[in-house]
């Protein structure tokens, strides 16, 4: 019975070191949406969090943050200028990026139209 434990153990750690990868090493990609980002990360942390891993919400918020595509590098800082991000929740960063979200589809789309009556 020890040894099955210990087996169970170890198999149990190897999967949270794997999925603890995956986070680590996730970043958000080019013409990803914000909502599909978060709830990739948020898959990932909540798996950590299955397998034994405490990972605290202000992880998970500084993750988002960290890993972003570089056109939302403006909000990024005008959020970590205005918010304690400490204290911030997901869901209140969640927000914030997609209102950046949807300005930045509605511009791309404004110019679009532009470029097209020229």
């Amino acid at each position: 019975m020890r040894r099955k434990y210990q087996g169970s153990k170890r198999v149990k750690h190897a999967q949270l070191q794997a999925v603890r990868r995956d986070f680590e090493i996730l970043q958000m990609q080019k013409g990803e949406t914000v909502n599909d980002y978060i709830d990739k990360v948020m898959s990932l942390a909540s798996k950590m969090r299955m397998h034994g891993d405490s990972i605290t919400d202000i992880a998970v918020v500084e993750k988002i943050l960290q890993s972003l595509i570089p056109k939302f590098d403006c909000i990024v800082c005008s959020i970590e200028e205005a918010n304690n991000v400490e204290e911030m929740q997901i869901d209140e960063l969640q927000s914030s990026l997609l209102v950046h979200e949807q300005k930045l589809n509605r511009t791309s789309v404004i110019e679009e139209m532009t470029s097209l009556k020229i």
